[in-house]
Protein backbone atom coordinates (compact mmCIF):
# COMPACT_ATOMS: atom_id res chain seq x y z
CA UNK A 1 0.00 0.00 0.00
CA UNK A 2 3.02 2.23 0.07
CA UNK A 3 2.26 3.45 -3.39
CA UNK A 4 -1.21 5.03 -2.03
CA UNK A 5 0.28 6.33 1.28
CA UNK A 6 -0.48 10.07 0.41
CA UNK A 7 -4.19 9.72 -0.48
CA UNK A 8 -7.24 9.33 2.24
CA UNK A 9 -9.89 9.05 -0.44
CA UNK A 10 -10.93 7.09 -3.24
CA UNK A 11 -13.31 7.40 -6.25
CA UNK A 12 -14.38 4.97 -8.18
CA UNK A 13 -16.20 5.88 -11.50
CA UNK A 14 -17.94 2.63 -12.33
CA UNK A 15 -17.82 1.30 -9.39
CA UNK A 16 -20.72 -1.23 -9.59
CA UNK A 17 -18.87 -3.22 -12.00
CA UNK A 18 -17.58 -6.65 -10.15
CA UNK A 19 -13.91 -6.07 -10.78
CA UNK A 20 -14.68 -2.30 -9.41
CA UNK A 21 -16.44 -2.87 -6.78
CA UNK A 22 -13.70 -6.03 -5.31
CA UNK A 23 -10.91 -2.67 -5.64
CA UNK A 24 -13.71 -0.45 -3.44
CA UNK A 25 -13.62 -2.71 -0.97
CA UNK A 26 -10.18 -3.07 -0.62
CA UNK A 27 -9.77 0.14 0.12
CA UNK A 28 -12.59 0.13 2.18
CA UNK A 29 -11.17 -2.38 4.56
CA UNK A 30 -7.77 -0.95 4.47
CA UNK A 31 -8.93 2.51 5.84
CA UNK A 32 -9.47 4.83 3.27
CA UNK A 33 -12.51 6.65 2.41
CA UNK A 34 -14.38 5.36 -0.39
CA UNK A 35 -17.02 6.40 -2.97
CA UNK A 36 -18.19 6.23 -6.25
CA UNK A 37 -19.86 6.68 -9.61
CA UNK A 38 -21.89 4.30 -11.47
CA UNK A 39 -24.79 4.51 -13.84
CA UNK A 40 -27.78 2.27 -12.39
CA UNK A 41 -29.02 0.55 -8.86
CA UNK A 42 -28.30 -2.93 -8.61
CA UNK A 43 -27.17 -5.84 -6.17
CA UNK A 44 -23.67 -4.64 -6.16
CA UNK A 45 -24.18 -0.97 -5.93
CA UNK A 46 -26.77 -1.93 -2.59
CA UNK A 47 -23.82 -4.33 -1.02
CA UNK A 48 -21.58 -1.60 -1.46
CA UNK A 49 -23.71 0.70 0.47
CA UNK A 50 -24.55 -1.35 3.25
CA UNK A 51 -20.54 -1.55 3.58
CA UNK A 52 -20.36 1.80 4.07
CA UNK A 53 -19.72 2.87 0.96
CA UNK A 54 -21.38 6.01 -0.90
CA UNK A 55 -22.30 5.28 -4.25
CA UNK A 56 -23.96 8.36 -6.58
CA UNK A 57 -25.62 7.67 -9.89
CA UNK A 58 -25.69 11.07 -11.35
CA UNK A 59 -22.86 11.57 -13.76
CA UNK A 60 -22.53 15.49 -12.86
CA UNK A 61 -19.70 16.88 -11.53
CA UNK A 62 -22.24 18.54 -8.88
CA UNK A 63 -22.87 15.18 -7.55
CA UNK A 64 -19.26 14.06 -6.50
CA UNK A 65 -19.12 14.55 -2.72
CA UNK A 66 -17.14 17.28 -1.48
CA UNK A 67 -14.20 15.08 0.05
CA UNK A 68 -13.26 13.58 -3.08
CA UNK A 69 -12.49 17.24 -4.62
CA UNK A 70 -9.14 17.81 -3.23
CA UNK A 71 -6.89 16.06 -5.95
CA UNK A 72 -3.63 16.26 -3.17
CA UNK A 73 -5.69 13.72 -0.92
CA UNK A 74 -7.92 11.77 -3.56
CA UNK A 75 -7.29 9.03 -6.22
CA UNK A 76 -9.71 8.19 -8.66
CA UNK A 77 -9.84 4.82 -10.27
CA UNK A 78 -12.17 4.16 -13.37
CA UNK A 79 -13.13 1.48 -15.72
CA UNK A 80 -12.73 1.22 -19.14
CA UNK A 81 -16.06 0.36 -19.49
CA UNK A 82 -16.73 3.67 -18.82
CA UNK A 83 -16.69 6.26 -22.12
CA UNK A 84 -14.28 8.41 -22.15
CA UNK A 85 -16.51 11.53 -22.63
CA UNK A 86 -17.89 10.63 -19.15
CA UNK A 87 -18.48 14.33 -16.95
CA UNK A 88 -16.51 13.09 -13.74
CA UNK A 89 -14.09 11.54 -15.87
CA UNK A 90 -13.65 14.21 -17.70
CA UNK A 91 -13.66 16.70 -14.63
CA UNK A 92 -11.21 15.01 -12.48
CA UNK A 93 -8.63 14.27 -15.31
CA UNK A 94 -8.82 18.25 -15.89
CA UNK A 95 -8.14 19.26 -12.43
CA UNK A 96 -4.85 17.56 -11.58
CA UNK A 97 -6.28 14.56 -9.85
CA UNK A 98 -4.26 11.03 -10.16
CA UNK A 99 -6.69 9.06 -12.83
CA UNK A 100 -5.47 5.71 -13.02
CA UNK A 101 -7.63 2.38 -14.83
CA UNK A 102 -8.54 -0.47 -12.79
CA UNK A 103 -6.16 -2.84 -14.07
CA UNK A 104 -2.97 -0.36 -13.08
CA UNK A 105 -4.63 0.11 -9.69
CA UNK A 106 -4.58 -4.09 -9.59
CA UNK A 107 -1.42 -4.47 -10.44
CA UNK A 108 0.40 -2.21 -8.41
CA UNK A 109 -1.77 -3.70 -5.42
CA UNK A 110 -0.15 -6.96 -6.34
CA UNK A 111 3.02 -6.49 -7.79
CA UNK A 112 4.51 -7.78 -4.29
CA UNK A 113 2.53 -10.51 -3.87
CA UNK A 114 2.77 -14.36 -4.59
CA UNK A 115 -0.20 -13.76 -7.28
CA UNK A 116 -2.61 -16.45 -8.86
CA UNK A 117 -3.44 -15.30 -11.91
CA UNK A 118 -6.21 -16.42 -14.23
CA UNK A 119 -6.95 -15.95 -17.68
CA UNK A 120 -9.14 -16.88 -20.45
CA UNK A 121 -11.85 -15.77 -22.67
CA UNK A 122 -13.89 -18.13 -20.47
CA UNK A 123 -13.82 -19.81 -17.27
CA UNK A 124 -11.92 -17.72 -15.49
CA UNK A 125 -14.62 -16.61 -12.96
CA UNK A 126 -15.51 -20.06 -11.52
CA UNK A 127 -12.16 -21.03 -11.77
CA UNK A 128 -10.91 -18.18 -9.72
CA UNK A 129 -13.36 -18.64 -7.32
CA UNK A 130 -12.85 -22.15 -6.71
CA UNK A 131 -8.92 -21.34 -6.42
CA UNK A 132 -9.72 -19.29 -3.36
CA UNK A 133 -12.21 -21.51 -1.63
CA UNK A 134 -9.66 -23.94 -1.76
CA UNK A 135 -6.91 -22.17 -0.76
CA UNK A 136 -8.93 -20.51 1.82
CA UNK A 137 -10.05 -23.32 3.69
CA UNK A 138 -6.45 -24.99 3.31
CA UNK A 139 -3.59 -23.98 6.01
CA UNK A 140 -2.38 -21.35 3.31
CA UNK A 141 -5.10 -18.88 3.47
CA UNK A 142 -5.51 -16.43 0.82
CA UNK A 143 -6.45 -13.10 -0.48
CA UNK A 144 -8.92 -12.62 -3.56
CA UNK A 145 -9.98 -10.37 -5.94
CA UNK A 146 -12.67 -11.97 -7.88
CA UNK A 147 -14.80 -11.75 -11.01
CA UNK A 148 -18.12 -13.10 -9.36
CA UNK A 149 -20.20 -13.19 -6.13
CA UNK A 150 -18.76 -16.43 -4.55
CA UNK A 151 -21.89 -18.09 -3.10
CA UNK A 152 -20.04 -19.69 -0.41
CA UNK A 153 -18.39 -15.59 0.94
CA UNK A 154 -21.42 -13.79 -0.42
CA UNK A 155 -18.81 -11.27 -2.08
CA UNK A 156 -15.94 -10.75 -4.89
CA UNK A 157 -13.50 -9.96 -2.14
CA UNK A 158 -11.28 -11.58 0.14
CA UNK A 159 -8.54 -10.20 2.90
CA UNK A 160 -6.20 -12.57 5.12
CA UNK A 161 -3.26 -10.54 5.78
CA UNK A 162 -1.52 -13.62 7.27
CA UNK A 163 -1.50 -14.84 4.00
CA UNK A 164 1.13 -13.78 0.98
CA UNK A 165 -1.57 -15.46 -1.35
CA UNK A 166 -3.60 -13.55 -3.75
CA UNK A 167 -5.66 -14.50 -6.47
CA UNK A 168 -7.31 -13.17 -8.99
CA UNK A 169 -8.66 -12.71 -12.67
CA UNK A 170 -6.65 -11.86 -15.18
CA UNK A 171 -8.54 -10.18 -17.60
CA UNK A 172 -8.24 -9.57 -21.01
CA UNK A 173 -10.27 -7.17 -21.97
CA UNK A 174 -8.33 -3.70 -22.61
CA UNK A 175 -5.53 -5.47 -22.61
CA UNK A 176 -5.37 -5.07 -18.57
CA UNK A 177 -4.22 -8.58 -18.05
CA UNK A 178 -0.19 -7.18 -18.98
CA UNK A 179 -0.44 -4.57 -16.00
CA UNK A 180 -0.08 -8.20 -14.08
CA UNK A 181 3.03 -9.74 -12.40
CA UNK A 182 2.11 -13.44 -11.68
CA UNK A 183 3.58 -16.38 -9.92
CA UNK A 184 1.17 -18.80 -10.62
CA UNK A 185 -0.76 -18.12 -13.97
CA UNK A 186 -3.31 -20.40 -15.82
CA UNK A 187 -4.76 -19.75 -19.25
CA UNK A 188 -8.58 -21.39 -19.81
CA UNK A 189 -8.48 -20.79 -23.44
CA UNK A 190 -7.84 -18.04 -26.72
CA UNK A 191 -10.65 -17.62 -28.47
CA UNK A 192 -11.19 -14.88 -30.21
CA UNK A 193 -13.44 -12.35 -28.36
CA UNK A 194 -13.30 -8.22 -27.23
CA UNK A 195 -12.38 -8.05 -31.58
CA UNK A 196 -13.28 -4.01 -31.32
CA UNK A 197 -9.63 -4.24 -28.89
CA UNK A 198 -7.89 -6.42 -30.48
CA UNK A 199 -8.59 -6.39 -34.22
CA UNK A 200 -8.14 -10.07 -34.87
CA UNK A 201 -8.14 -13.46 -33.56
CA UNK A 202 -4.38 -13.56 -33.87
CA UNK A 203 -4.13 -10.44 -31.92
CA UNK A 204 -6.18 -11.59 -29.14
CA UNK A 205 -3.56 -14.86 -29.14
CA UNK A 206 -0.23 -13.08 -28.65
CA UNK A 207 -2.09 -10.81 -26.00
CA UNK A 208 -2.12 -14.10 -23.72
CA UNK A 209 1.43 -15.08 -25.17
CA UNK A 210 2.62 -11.53 -23.81
CA UNK A 211 0.53 -11.93 -20.58
CA UNK A 212 2.61 -15.75 -20.34
CA UNK A 213 5.54 -13.44 -20.91
CA UNK A 214 5.05 -11.51 -17.96
CA UNK A 215 5.33 -14.70 -14.96
CA UNK A 216 7.68 -14.25 -12.86
CA UNK A 217 11.51 -15.93 -12.69
CA UNK A 218 10.83 -19.26 -11.06
CA UNK A 219 6.83 -19.55 -11.73
CA UNK A 220 4.38 -21.75 -13.28
CA UNK A 221 2.37 -21.72 -16.03
CA UNK A 222 -1.07 -23.78 -16.18
CA UNK A 223 -2.18 -24.05 -19.77
CA UNK A 224 -5.50 -25.98 -21.18
CA UNK A 225 -4.49 -29.00 -23.20
CA UNK A 226 -4.38 -28.03 -27.12
CA UNK A 227 -3.34 -24.39 -26.61
CA UNK A 228 0.13 -22.48 -27.63
CA UNK A 229 2.09 -22.54 -25.05
CA UNK A 230 4.60 -19.26 -25.19
CA UNK A 231 8.23 -19.98 -26.97
CA UNK A 232 9.00 -16.76 -24.40
CA UNK A 233 9.36 -17.05 -20.62
CA UNK A 234 10.86 -15.83 -18.01
CA UNK A 235 13.85 -18.37 -16.59
CA UNK A 236 12.84 -20.79 -14.53
CA UNK A 237 9.12 -21.24 -15.66
CA UNK A 238 7.87 -24.63 -15.31
CA UNK A 239 4.90 -24.98 -17.68
CA UNK A 240 1.96 -28.03 -17.18
CA UNK A 241 -1.09 -28.90 -19.33
CA UNK A 242 -4.73 -29.67 -18.07
CA UNK A 243 -7.70 -31.22 -19.77
CA UNK A 244 -10.83 -33.17 -18.82
CA UNK A 245 -11.27 -35.09 -22.18
CA UNK A 246 -7.32 -34.92 -23.71
CA UNK A 247 -3.37 -36.07 -22.16
CA UNK A 248 -2.26 -33.67 -20.07
CA UNK A 249 0.09 -32.97 -16.95
CA UNK A 250 -3.20 -32.94 -14.73
CA UNK A 251 -6.75 -34.30 -16.45
CA UNK A 252 -9.68 -36.50 -15.09
CA UNK A 253 -9.54 -40.55 -14.53
CA UNK A 254 -12.60 -42.46 -13.85
CA UNK A 255 -15.65 -39.73 -14.29
CA UNK A 256 -18.53 -40.75 -12.89
CA UNK A 257 -22.07 -38.82 -12.27
CA UNK A 258 -25.01 -39.32 -10.18
CA UNK A 259 -28.09 -37.23 -9.99
CA UNK A 260 -26.21 -34.26 -11.82
CA UNK A 261 -23.23 -34.23 -9.69
CA UNK A 262 -19.51 -35.67 -10.69
CA UNK A 263 -16.82 -37.35 -9.14
CA UNK A 264 -13.75 -38.04 -10.76
CA UNK A 265 -9.96 -39.32 -9.69
CA UNK A 266 -7.47 -36.68 -10.91
CA UNK A 267 -4.16 -37.81 -13.11
CA UNK A 268 -1.46 -35.72 -11.93
CA UNK A 269 2.63 -36.17 -12.76
CA UNK A 270 2.63 -37.98 -9.29
CA UNK A 271 -0.03 -40.28 -9.74
CA UNK A 272 -3.40 -40.47 -9.23
CA UNK A 273 -5.76 -39.13 -6.34
CA UNK A 274 -8.97 -40.73 -5.56
CA UNK A 275 -12.16 -39.95 -5.32
CA UNK A 276 -12.70 -35.88 -6.23
CA UNK A 277 -16.48 -35.05 -5.90
CA UNK A 278 -18.24 -31.67 -7.13
CA UNK A 279 -20.50 -29.57 -4.90
CA UNK A 280 -22.10 -27.72 -8.17
CA UNK A 281 -23.78 -29.34 -10.91
CA UNK A 282 -22.35 -29.00 -14.48
CA UNK A 283 -19.68 -30.86 -16.75
CA UNK A 284 -18.09 -27.59 -17.64
CA UNK A 285 -17.10 -27.49 -13.82
CA UNK A 286 -15.14 -31.08 -14.10
CA UNK A 287 -12.29 -29.14 -16.06
CA UNK A 288 -12.58 -26.41 -13.71
CA UNK A 289 -12.09 -28.14 -11.02
CA UNK A 290 -8.93 -29.85 -12.85
CA UNK A 291 -7.47 -26.66 -13.02
CA UNK A 292 -8.29 -25.86 -9.84
CA UNK A 293 -6.55 -28.70 -8.23
CA UNK A 294 -3.86 -28.44 -9.94
CA UNK A 295 -3.55 -24.72 -8.63
CA UNK A 296 -3.93 -26.08 -5.49
CA UNK A 297 -1.48 -28.81 -5.69
CA UNK A 298 1.22 -26.56 -7.16
CA UNK A 299 1.02 -24.03 -4.42
CA UNK A 300 1.24 -26.63 -1.32
CA UNK A 301 -2.53 -27.31 -0.74
CA UNK A 302 -2.90 -30.80 0.56
CA UNK A 303 -5.38 -33.01 -1.40
CA UNK A 304 -7.47 -34.22 1.66
CA UNK A 305 -8.02 -30.36 2.45
CA UNK A 306 -9.18 -30.11 -1.57
CA UNK A 307 -11.65 -33.27 -1.26
CA UNK A 308 -13.26 -31.87 1.43
CA UNK A 309 -13.58 -27.88 0.26
CA UNK A 310 -15.00 -29.29 -3.20
CA UNK A 311 -17.64 -30.80 -1.82
CA UNK A 312 -18.70 -27.65 -0.18
CA UNK A 313 -17.92 -25.42 -2.75
CA UNK A 314 -21.47 -23.71 -3.86
CA UNK A 315 -20.14 -21.92 -7.10
CA UNK A 316 -21.16 -18.58 -8.55
CA UNK A 317 -23.94 -16.48 -8.66
CA UNK A 318 -24.50 -16.60 -12.68
CA UNK A 319 -22.41 -19.37 -13.19
CA UNK A 320 -24.29 -22.36 -14.32
CA UNK A 321 -26.79 -21.01 -11.43
CA UNK A 322 -29.63 -24.00 -11.25
CA UNK A 323 -32.38 -21.46 -9.12
CA UNK A 324 -35.23 -24.03 -9.65
CA UNK A 325 -34.81 -27.83 -9.95
CA UNK A 326 -37.98 -29.88 -9.84
CA UNK A 327 -39.93 -32.46 -11.82
CA UNK A 328 -42.08 -30.03 -13.14
CA UNK A 329 -39.32 -27.01 -14.16
CA UNK A 330 -35.65 -26.48 -13.86
CA UNK A 331 -34.50 -22.62 -14.26
CA UNK A 332 -30.77 -22.02 -14.79
CA UNK A 333 -29.45 -18.60 -14.83
CA UNK A 334 -25.45 -18.11 -16.57
CA UNK A 335 -23.23 -15.28 -17.60
CA UNK A 336 -22.24 -17.14 -21.46
CA UNK A 337 -21.70 -14.00 -23.85
CA UNK A 338 -19.21 -15.80 -25.51
CA UNK A 339 -19.99 -18.81 -28.77
CA UNK A 340 -18.34 -20.88 -26.95
CA UNK A 341 -18.88 -20.21 -23.28
CA UNK A 342 -22.70 -20.98 -24.85
CA UNK A 343 -21.72 -24.21 -26.36
CA UNK A 344 -20.22 -25.36 -22.83
CA UNK A 345 -22.81 -24.20 -20.90
CA UNK A 346 -25.50 -26.17 -22.94
CA UNK A 347 -23.64 -29.30 -23.21
CA UNK A 348 -23.57 -29.29 -19.62
CA UNK A 349 -27.48 -28.68 -18.96
CA UNK A 350 -28.20 -31.33 -22.23
CA UNK A 351 -25.72 -33.42 -19.88
CA UNK A 352 -27.87 -33.06 -16.80
CA UNK A 353 -31.02 -32.93 -18.47
CA UNK A 354 -30.80 -35.03 -21.36
CA UNK A 355 -35.04 -36.43 -21.64
CA UNK A 356 -36.29 -32.85 -21.39
CA UNK A 357 -37.15 -29.92 -23.62
CA UNK A 358 -34.85 -27.17 -23.15
CA UNK A 359 -35.96 -22.85 -23.65
CA UNK A 360 -32.82 -20.23 -23.89
CA UNK A 361 -32.95 -16.90 -23.49
CA UNK A 362 -29.99 -14.83 -24.81
CA UNK A 363 -28.88 -11.51 -24.44
CA UNK A 364 -26.15 -10.44 -27.14
CA UNK A 365 -23.93 -8.51 -25.20
CA UNK A 366 -21.84 -5.60 -27.27
CA UNK A 367 -22.89 -4.26 -30.64
CA UNK A 368 -19.79 -5.68 -31.89
CA UNK A 369 -18.97 -9.14 -30.49
CA UNK A 370 -22.61 -9.71 -32.12
CA UNK A 371 -21.81 -8.37 -35.21
CA UNK A 372 -18.39 -10.41 -35.12
CA UNK A 373 -20.43 -13.84 -33.92
CA UNK A 374 -23.49 -13.68 -35.33
CA UNK A 375 -23.38 -16.93 -37.26
CA UNK A 376 -21.27 -18.50 -34.44
CA UNK A 377 -24.05 -17.36 -31.95
CA UNK A 378 -27.29 -18.99 -33.87
CA UNK A 379 -25.00 -21.84 -34.75
CA UNK A 380 -24.59 -22.81 -30.76
CA UNK A 381 -28.11 -21.97 -30.03
CA UNK A 382 -29.74 -24.14 -32.54
CA UNK A 383 -27.41 -27.19 -31.62
CA UNK A 384 -28.44 -26.41 -27.49
CA UNK A 385 -31.73 -25.75 -27.03
CA UNK A 386 -35.25 -26.27 -28.65
CA UNK A 387 -36.79 -23.34 -28.14
CA UNK A 388 -35.10 -19.93 -28.25
CA UNK A 389 -35.82 -16.08 -27.07
CA UNK A 390 -34.19 -13.85 -27.94
CA UNK A 391 -33.84 -9.91 -26.36
CA UNK A 392 -32.40 -6.62 -27.71
CA UNK A 393 -28.56 -6.61 -27.65
CA UNK A 394 -27.04 -4.93 -24.72
CA UNK A 395 -24.41 -1.94 -25.93
CA UNK A 396 -22.41 -1.88 -22.24
CA UNK A 397 -20.00 1.03 -23.23
CA UNK A 398 -21.01 0.83 -26.87
CA UNK A 399 -22.66 3.11 -29.63
CA UNK A 400 -25.29 1.54 -31.71
CA UNK A 401 -23.79 -0.02 -34.94
CA UNK A 402 -26.34 0.30 -38.13
CA UNK A 403 -27.93 -2.80 -39.07
CA UNK A 404 -26.44 -4.81 -35.89
CA UNK A 405 -29.26 -6.27 -34.03
CA UNK A 406 -30.34 -9.14 -32.33
CA UNK A 407 -32.48 -9.89 -35.94
CA UNK A 408 -28.82 -10.36 -37.27
CA UNK A 409 -28.32 -13.99 -35.60
CA UNK A 410 -32.35 -14.52 -35.75
CA UNK A 411 -31.56 -14.87 -39.78
CA UNK A 412 -29.59 -17.96 -39.41
CA UNK A 413 -32.24 -19.62 -37.20
CA UNK A 414 -34.91 -21.95 -38.08
CA UNK A 415 -38.04 -19.49 -37.61
CA UNK A 416 -39.97 -22.16 -36.38
CA UNK A 417 -37.67 -21.89 -33.03
CA UNK A 418 -36.77 -18.50 -32.35
CA UNK A 419 -38.86 -15.57 -31.24
CA UNK A 420 -37.51 -11.90 -30.42
CA UNK A 421 -39.37 -10.39 -27.44
CA UNK A 422 -38.02 -7.18 -25.70
CA UNK A 423 -37.46 -7.42 -21.56
CA UNK A 424 -40.99 -5.99 -20.98
CA UNK A 425 -42.82 -8.72 -22.55
CA UNK A 426 -40.26 -11.75 -21.67
CA UNK A 427 -42.62 -13.27 -19.00
CA UNK A 428 -45.49 -13.50 -20.80
CA UNK A 429 -43.41 -15.32 -23.59
CA UNK A 430 -42.25 -17.57 -21.05
CA UNK A 431 -45.25 -18.38 -19.66
CA UNK A 432 -47.07 -19.03 -23.55
CA UNK A 433 -44.47 -21.75 -23.66
CA UNK A 434 -44.18 -23.11 -20.31
CA UNK A 435 -40.98 -24.70 -20.60
CA UNK A 436 -39.65 -27.69 -18.87
CA UNK A 437 -35.77 -26.46 -18.67
CA UNK A 438 -35.49 -22.73 -18.80
CA UNK A 439 -31.68 -21.14 -19.11
CA UNK A 440 -31.09 -17.63 -19.18
CA UNK A 441 -27.80 -16.87 -20.49
CA UNK A 442 -25.85 -13.12 -20.81
CA UNK A 443 -23.51 -10.31 -19.62
CA UNK A 444 -26.19 -7.33 -19.52
CA UNK A 445 -28.59 -6.10 -17.65
CA UNK A 446 -30.61 -9.99 -17.64
CA UNK A 447 -29.48 -10.53 -14.44
CA UNK A 448 -31.86 -8.02 -13.31
CA UNK A 449 -35.32 -10.15 -14.83
CA UNK A 450 -34.12 -13.13 -13.01
CA UNK A 451 -36.33 -12.39 -9.80
CA UNK A 452 -38.85 -12.26 -11.55
CA UNK A 453 -38.69 -15.25 -13.77
CA UNK A 454 -37.96 -16.93 -10.39
CA UNK A 455 -40.83 -15.85 -8.71
CA UNK A 456 -43.03 -16.81 -11.96
CA UNK A 457 -41.32 -20.21 -11.87
CA UNK A 458 -41.96 -20.98 -8.23
CA UNK A 459 -46.19 -20.08 -9.08
CA UNK A 460 -46.23 -22.31 -11.48
CA UNK A 461 -44.92 -25.06 -10.22
CA UNK A 462 -46.90 -24.79 -6.77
Amino acid sequence: MKQFREYQNVFFIGIGGIGMSALARFFNTSGYNVAGYDRTRGPVTDALCDEGIEVVFDEEVKSIPDKYTDPAYTLVVYTPAVPSKHDQLIWFSGKGFTVLKRSKVLGMITEDTKSVCVAGTHGKTTVSTMVAFLFHNSKLGVNAFLGGISKNFGTNFLINIESDLVVLEADEFDRSFLQLTPYTALITSMDADHLDIYGTAEEVKEGFLQFAARIRKNGILLIKSGLQVPDKLAEGVRVFSYSMEQEADYSVHNLREKDGIFSFDLKTPDGILKDFTLGIPGLINVENAVAALALGLMNGVEPDEMKESLLRFKGISRRFDVIINTPRLVYIDDYAHHPEEIRATLKGVRKAYHDRKITGVFQPHLFSRTRDFAREFAAVLDEGLDRIILLPVYPAREEPIQGVSSEIIAAYLDPEKYIIAGKEDLLQQINKIQPDVLITMGAGDIDRLVPEIHKWGLKNIL
